[in-house]
């Protein structure tokens, strides 16, 4: 095999997802488990896209849109740009992978914030790019020090806002400051996964930089808020000569009929969004008192999780919370050994998670 393979990818780290409910249940024999480390809707999808994907399920024979036309006509109405402004994906990971498929040649550079989410460091090192890692400022992303990173063979900046798995948010002002200087080479993606939890007004709305022509890309999610991870549909916003870039390398059916339906649906149902955005606002008071009340340091979070520091060996927090059926993500994999990133979840779940915390950390005599 060592005489096979493409010698960028023993570069890759293979991607670690978080442990499902099943595989839990199954090696431990325990039931009634909580998954709060993959950031999904607690709530679940909203009642009119299960609709949808049932009107759509005797459809599964024949091949979908493979241009998505009416999820492209939902967005645009949603969002006030063009169709040709839109491209589609299985997840926004895939256009990530898209975006470098398209715009990196080989030796060539993207720039991304430590730490934040792992894909972009996937994307380019497939296609044979140098990913140079700018460390975070306050766990936030530093732009002065990513300008300073840039040089003649950059051709992408990731920024992930807010930022996976910290939570942070760069404001309109910074950012504004920070495409003002960048060279007009280089193509600035803007990952929007938790777009919809965001409530801090000074948040940048990237889709303006579209409309004025600017080297963005912007990208959004149905798996997050809209809570069809498992459909796996997120979309770009660009201008419709970098989205023309991303469709010659785009697979010719690569979001399935279901997700198209369903993120449709999802779409159109603004109670349902308000819903889950409330549960996320509410839950997010209560873990920060909780918290509080255990001495533990917490990043404040725009998104649905929350950075917080354990005081303790993530890996055996985590093992003690798995035999309690709570799963969650631990900070090594983001090099931060003593961090636990928790999905904000349903009232029931945040504390039935701050139970099992107070006592595994009670074990570890982290708390009294």
């Amino acid at each position: 095999m060592t005489k096979l393979h493409r010698e960028q990818i023993m570069q890759i780290k293979p991607y670690v997802p978080g442990k499902p409910i099943e595989e839990v249940e199954r090696e431990l024999g325990i039931t009634d488990v909580i998954k709060l480390a993959s950031n999904e809707n607690p709530l679940g999808p909203a009642p009119s896209a299960v609709e949808a994907l049932q009107k759509q399920a005797a459809s599964v024979s024949l091949y979908p849109d493979g241009n998505c036309y009416y999820l492209k006509e939902a967005l645009s109405a949603h969002l006030g740009v063009s169709q040709d402004n839109l491209i589609i994906g299985n997840g926004s990971d895939e256009i990530i992978e898209l975006i470098a498929k398209a715009f990196l040649n080989e030796g060539e550079e993207s720039i991304v914030a430590d730490p934040t989410f792992s894909e972009y460091d996937f994307a380019t090192k497939i296609m044979g790019g140098r990913t140079i890692v700018v460390p975070t400022k306050d766990l936030t992303h530093d732009l002065e020090a990513m300008l300073a990173a840039v040089t003649e063979k950059t051709k992408l900046v990731f920024i992930c806002n807010p930022n996976n798995p910290t939570g942070t948010l760069l404001d309109k002002a910074a950012v504004d400051a920070f495409l003002d200087k960048l060279p007009e080479s280089v193509i600035t993606v803007f990952d929007e996964a938790y777009y919809e939890y965001v409530t801090a007004e000074n948040y940048p709305q990237t889709v303006e930089y579209v409309r004025a022509g600017r080297k963005v890309i912007v990208l959004r999610t149905f798996s997050k808020i809209y809570g069809l991870a498992g459909l796996r549909v997120g979309y770009g916003i660009s201008t419709p000569e970098i989205i023309g870039m991303l469709h010659r390398v785009k697979e010719p059916f690569n979001v399935n009929l279901l997700a198209q339906a369903a993120a449709v649906a999802a779409l159109k149902d603004t109670d349902h969004l308000e819903k889950s955005r409330a549960v996320n606002e509410e839950g997010k008071k209560y873990l920060y008192q909780e918290f509080e009340k255990m001495g533990l340091f917490y990043q404040p979070t725009h998104a649905n999780f929350i950075w917080v520091q354990v005081k303790a060996d993530s890996q055996k927090v985590f093992a003690k919370l798995l035999r309690r059926g709570v799963i969650v993500r631990t900070g090594d994999i983001f090099g931060a050994p003593d961090v636990l990133r928790v999905t904000i979840g349903t009232p029931e779940q945040n504390k039935r998670f701050i139970a099992a915390l107070r006592d595994v950390l009670t074990e570890e005599g982290v708390i009294g």
